[in-house]
């Protein structure tokens, strides 16, 4: 995990002394680190104590309230971290064809309407907060006014605005160039034009060459906002940052958005010890034997980590290693087990609590869309399973026949008792970590947020009794660092939901939606077409961009085209997230096929041949997906009655 560990900082490794600007350097980043770690352990402990608390018959006064400007200050502190190491979405990898020099320029050049945007959200959100200093009196808590944590706002962009501009070059000169482009067209929106209409489309396209160029995800939305709203929406430049502002705080009101981060807590804190090894040793006791065992252990092994992790990319770099050797060791060669990797390393995202059906269910509700947690997670059960079975269905078939190994012991049913209860015994707490979390959701006994915090707790549980007396490592010098990785992905995340409101906000004022949906329901006449047009689409998409940044793209625009052909929500939004999995293993562009060819230190064409058996299976998984609805739609209205 990233997040600075050393041990002393005030010496370098060899014992010299190093400069006093490096020490407190060091000591900024692990006071950032310690400072999400702080928020995301009280957004855990909060509900904890609500929980205690309600069988007394109290509560703590406006913990609802604590809580989402916790996650207001995750996402803000996190989009910092993640600019601090280089590691904000982006849509495009046109970078890494480029030679050193010209990947230097296109970074520049990038960060010079990154800083642009992001100067100018900081400014926006300055403006929002001090809109709101007339009213005094409003407290967070007790003794705490409510503009101070809004404050989070200007200081998280002004954090992001100083982190792009240094990461823009690494010359003095050439970080000059992002403030000085910026201040020019600071200049330029707030000149005096006779008909700036003429002025949206050549800033559009100065956009979408800084996103090819690499500029993150935030920066495309967020400037096309800024542009929009400007050009064709009839505001000053100085009224569209308050905008984007609100809408940012707006979001963290979303009383399921706490459940992002915690789940994502949970996982994080899970993939940071030895809990592969032991799920891998168990599932091996179990089917080790059996014809395609192995490739059962892999299938499996890879979707609890993708549940956990929210993204398959982790997945593959994480486990890539491990199982590698699990199936070579079984005969399969290595065009097959790589095949099967890429594959796998996509499955689990249909499965409860996974962070992308969580992010779908907010993002739908902003579209005006109900969809619970509840729905879509028990609407995901019965399709991830089908993808999970085809899956190892293909494992099994294509393992390939083999003698018995000279040497190796004959199969005993005493010792395989034996293996297989110390296997599970060594990996009970994993084990029980998916049937508490969905007990503590499906139950009744609490919330959805509170169902998450006792997930994000049980898994801290792990995490230290593992870190304390298995691995034996200082708790304080890792765990903030293993946190600071987890609000690293939710408050990249977040801050692009944030910025996709503002976004959202200017497409539905000039009723872009309503436009789509009338086009297509003049040129598409059957639901059956408009899911097949979809799928296409989707696999795009999915080959494209990252899931989270196209479940907040694209999803407000799919939602009322659902909709108006009668596609039960759910159904479409598993319909959405399988064809994002889909696209993942899409040649020429699907991310797990790059992750792969960097994990294996294998050409892009091996791994694009050994990916396509994995490719069909999927095709067909999702195919029964969408054009058999009742395989999502069955088991919500079963469990909770509609």
């Amino acid at each position: 995990m990233r997040g600075v560990s050393d041990e002393n900082l005030g010496k370098e490794s060899d014992g010299q002394s190093i400069p006093w600007w490096d020490r407190a350097w060091r000591w900024f980043k692990k006071g950032e680190d310690w400072s999400i770690a702080l928020a995301l352990g009280g957004m855990m402990l909060l509900p904890l104590m609500e929980i205690v608390l309600r069988q007394f018959d109290s509560g703590i006064s406006g913990s609802s309230s604590i809580q989402q400007h916790l996650v207001l200050f995750v996402a803000m502190i996190g989009g910092v971290i993640a600019a601090r190491e280089s590691r904000l979405l982006s849509l495009s990898t046109f970078t890494a064809y480029l030679k050193p020099r010209y990947a230097a320029a296109a970074k520049n050049a990038s960060s010079s309407i990154a800083v642009f945007v992001s100067a100018s959200l900081c400014a926006g959100s300055w403006r929002f907060v001090r809109n709101d200093f007339a009213d005094y009196e409003a407290e967070l808590f007790p003794g705490f006014p409510l503009w101070w944590a809004k404050l989070i706002l200007p200081f998280g962009f002004f954090m992001l605005t100083v982190r792009l501009i240094w990461k823009s070059g690494d010359r003095w000169w050439l970080r000059l160039i992002p403030i000085v482009v910026s201040a020019g067209l600071f200049a330029f929106g707030f000149y005096e034009f006779d008909e700036v209409e003429g002025f949206v489309w050549p800033l559009l396209i100065l956009v979408l060459v800084a996103t090819v160029l690499g500029a993150p995800i935030f920066v495309t939305l967020g400037g096309s906002a800024l542009v929009l709203f400007w050009g064709w929406g009839g505001y000053w430049p100085e009224e569209v940052g308050p905008i984007l502002a609100l809408n940012l705080y707006d979001l963290v009101k979303s009383p399921m958005l706490v459940t992002l981060p915690l789940f994502t807590l949970a996982g994080y804190l899970l993939a940071q010890g030895q809990s592969s090894q032991r799920l891998i040793r168990l599932i091996n006791a179990v089917f080790g034997r059996v014809r395609g065992g192995p490739a059962i252990v892999t299938v499996l092994v890879c979707t609890f980590f993708t549940v956990f992790t929210g993204a398959s990319g982790v997945t593959i770099l994480a486990l890539g290693g491990l199982l590698m050797p699990v199936l070579t060791a079984a005969g399969y060669d290595d065009r097959r087990s790589i095949g099967l990797l890429t594959g796998a390393g996509s499955l689990g995202v249909l499965f409860p609590p996974c962070l992308p059906l969580i992010l779908y269910s907010v993002v739908a509700s902003t579209a005006r869309v109900s969809i619970s947690l509840e729905q879509i997670f028990l609407g995901g059960l019965l399709p991830g399973l089908l993808l999970l079975v085809l899956t190892i269905g293909y494992g099994v078939i294509r393992q390939p026949k083999r003698e018995a190994i000279q040497g190796e012991a004959p199969w005993d049913f005493t010792s395989w008792i034996r293996e297989l209860g110390r296997a599970a015994l060594a990996a009970l707490g994993e084990m029980l970590l998916p049937i508490v979390a969905l007990f503590a959701l499906f139950s009744g006994y609490a919330t959805p947020v509170e169902a998450a915090s006792v997930s994000a707790f049980y898994a801290m549980c792990l995490y230290l009794v593992e870190a304390k007396w298995i691995r034996k490592v200082s708790i304080v010098k890792e765990l903030p660092g293993v946190m600071a990785e987890c609000g690293l992905l939710v408050g990249g995340v977040l801050l692009i939901l944030g910025v996709a409101m503002g976004f959202t906000n200017y497409l539905v004022t000039a009723m872009v939606p309503t436009q789509v949906v009338e086009w297509a329901t003049a040129n598409i006449d059957n639901p059956l077409v408009f899911l097949l047009l979809l799928n296409v689409f989707l696999i795009i998409v999915g080959c494209l961009m990252d899931i989270f940044s196209a479940i907040i793209v694209i999803v407000p625009l799919i939602v009322p085209l659902g909709a108006a052909f009668g596609i039960d929500p759910v159904h479409l939004g598993i319909v959405f997230l399988a064809n994002l999995q889909l696209g993942y293993i899409t040649p020429p562009i699907g991310m797990n096929l790059f992750l792969a060819s960097y994990r294996f230190e294998k050409p892009m064409s091996m791994v694009i041949r050994a990916a396509m058996p994995m490719l069909v299976v999927f095709v067909i998984g999702v195919l029964a997906i969408t054009y058999w609805p009742a395989l999502t739609t069955w088991l919500p209205s079963v469990v909770l009655g509609e």
